[in-house]
């Protein structure tokens, strides 16, 4: 017997799978979690020191550098993670989110235990060599894929299994933020969107553990330390300022739209080249290092610069570049094949967009506004909020981020209308774009897309009510007023499909029925561009295209012969046994 059996029946025997037991799963999933995102800090920190020539890396110190160690550091580093990405883990590649969403969604949570290491050390040269990426996604996909591996160990469910994951990932924002209830509604929102009690009471108790781990090594001090006298500025000064917020809110809602199409246009154009993965993360490390010679505040996860938004003075013209910089940088780094996150980046431009509308709306009304470093911590997660379309978490990150009340109500009108104002543009968020594109669409934890793998084969009615092309409108006629069909179907010689008609082609003409007695079908009634499916076609493209159609049926063709005909009762009778047994399925599994 396999260790990993032994371990499930001695479990199974102590506990009975109880709540308890529970709790005190994702408590050890907790605690694994905190460990594996202050080792990763860890990890980022020595990389970083042993790679740039530089005694403390930061943005003075890279820009006194000469040109080829900002160029070629970043290509060099694109080698090794484009390797990686390649021949041991390709989930590895981009920021990991939408892979445990996706591991959710379609193989009930299941994430090999090699991506902890891979993504650990793929991430980790990638952004301590100066990609322009977050650590968060790559600890969410690290402490994912611990609770995976736990659960795979102990053969748990498959509902079990996916509360585990999001155990691991709430782990994982826990104790990068030292923001354990951000952390936990991270996980059930956007990688889970399942409220339910027996579902969030563990993943909790995981961000508690792991944010208690996170505290004892790294200290119990915010991301983002703003000194207390500055920090009380921060607050609304005057109500009509929340006209100013709500446009913040506008503006953040089209830079977050803008950003998620940007760097889906970026992985659509490198995937498009001819280059072998290595070389195409080289490339894009390159090309990163060149921005960083006029911009090196892109290099990185960015949060000194962030920090300098916040309690800084910058110029309107440098917050300006750098937004413009930071998400060219970003969509090169992830698009070419680095590994790293998008939250950093999107606080980064969200505090930069911030400040600059800061800067112009004081500048206009000094006795009705805030100071620019307010705006700047409001547009942070307006930015975060439309991009990820989780306006609750990020609320709630940015509160625990400075332990302020102050900021709440500008900060909660930003992110609302920044995440309406972005949704209004475009359906899918900065993690299921990605998803979107392969043809996987999740909801609450699942592939909402249930047909999308069964073939149009499997409902096919091949007894399509056929007529020839010489057929007669009075039979024609005949034969759709009896009910024998709703549709027929013109086939010529060799079964050729020649064209469909119903009751709607017939309604123009059944006037003058008795004068068109001798009417031919197939050239003066049949309808010649109806849509219709190939047999190996999946059933929800039957759906989609029905959409567009005024049928309840289409016609199977393998180029223009007839092959049969599929109807929408059929689909949706399969559709109802698909739900009917993935339901039993999580029944049994837990």
């Amino acid at each position: 017997m396999r260790i990993g059996a032994r371990v499930t029946s001695l479990w199974r025997r102590t506990s009975g799978w109880s709540p308890g037991a529970m709790v005190l799963l994702a408590a050890g999933v907790g605690v694994l979690g905190g460990f594996g995102a202050v080792g990763f800090r860890w990890l980022l920190r020595y990389l970083r020191d042993h790679l740039w020539p530089v005694q403390e890396f930061g943005v003075d110190a890279v820009a006194a550098l000469d040109w080829y160690w900002v160029v070629g550091i970043p290509a060099a580093a694109g080698l090794v993670v484009g390797s990686i990405t390649r021949w041991f883990a390709p989930e590895t590649r981009g920021h990991g989110v939408p892979e445990v969403m996706e591991a959710v969604a379609l193989r009930g949570g299941a994430i090999r235990p090699r991506v902890v290491v891979a993504k650990a050390i793929a991430s980790g040269v990638c952004i301590a060599s100066g990609g322009s990426a977050g650590r968060e996604g790559p600890i969410v996909q690290i402490g994912a894929g611990i609770g995976s591996t736990v659960g795979g160990i102990l053969h748990v469910g498959a509902r079990r299994m996916r509360t585990l994951v999001g155990c691991g990932a709430a782990a994982g924002i826990s104790a990068t933020f030292n923001a354990p209830v951000a952390g936990a509604l991270f996980a059930v929102e956007i990688l889970l969107g399942d409220f339910a009690v027996h579902q969030f009471s563990p993943i909790v108790i995981s961000s508690v553990m792991a944010t208690i781990v996170s505290r004892h090594y790294l200290q119990d001090v915010p991301a983002f330390e703003i000194p207390a006298e500055q920090l009380a500025t921060y607050r609304l000064v005057h109500p009509a300022e929340l006209l100013a917020y709500a446009v913040l809110g506008i503006l953040a809602g089209f830079l977050a739209f803008t950003f998620i199409r940007a760097l889906s246009f970026s992985e659509d154009r490198f995937e498009r080249s001819r280059l072998p993965s290595p070389l195409r993360a080289a490339l894009g490390g390159g090309i990163v290092g060149l921005i960083a010679l006029v911009f090196p505040h892109v290099l990185g996860v960015g949060y000194e610069t962030i920090t300098n938004a916040l309690v800084g003075s910058p110029s309107a013209l440098l917050l300006a570049g750098l937004i413009v910089a930071k998400l060219l940088a970003t969509c090169v780094t992830l698009g070419s094949g680095g590994s790293g996150g998008v939250f950093a980046p999107s606080l980064f431009l969200g505090a930069m967009l911030g400040g600059l509308v800061g800067i112009g709306v004081h500048a206009l009304f000094p006795g009705l506004t805030a100071v620019p470093n307010a705006y700047a911590l409001v547009g942070m997660g307006a930015v975060v909020a439309a991009a990820a379309r989780a306006p609750i978490t990020t609320i709630l990150i940015v509160f625990e981020l400075t332990s302020d009340y102050r900021i709440m109500l500008p900060l909660m009108v930003s992110c609302i209308v920044a995440t309406l104002f972005a949704q209004r543009l475009g359906k899918e968020s900065i993690y299921t774009e990605k998803l979107a594109r392969r043809g996987v669409r999740v909801g609450a934890g699942h592939d909402v897309n249930l047909l999308r793998n069964i073939p149009v084969r499997d409902v096919l009615r091949n007894k399509p009510h056929m007529v020839a092309p010489s057929a007669h409108l009075a039979s024609i006629v005949r034969r759709l007023s009896s009910n024998e069909a709703m549709t027929l179907y013109v086939v010529g010689p060799g079964d050729r499909l020649q064209g469909v008609i119903s009751m709607r082609e017939l309604r123009p003409v059944l006037n003058d029925i008795d004068t068109l007695d001798d009417l031919v079908v197939a050239t003066d009634v049949a309808a010649s561009d109806t849509p219709s499916v190939s047999i190996d076609e999946s059933l929800d493209l039957v759906l989609a295209r029905l959409d567009f159609g005024y049928r309840d049926e289409l016609p199977v063709v393998d180029g223009d012969r007839l092959l049969g005909v599929v109807r929408v009762e059929d689909v949706l009778a399969r559709y109802r046994r698909e739900l009917a047994r993935r339901e039993l399925a999580e029944g049994l599994g837990e």
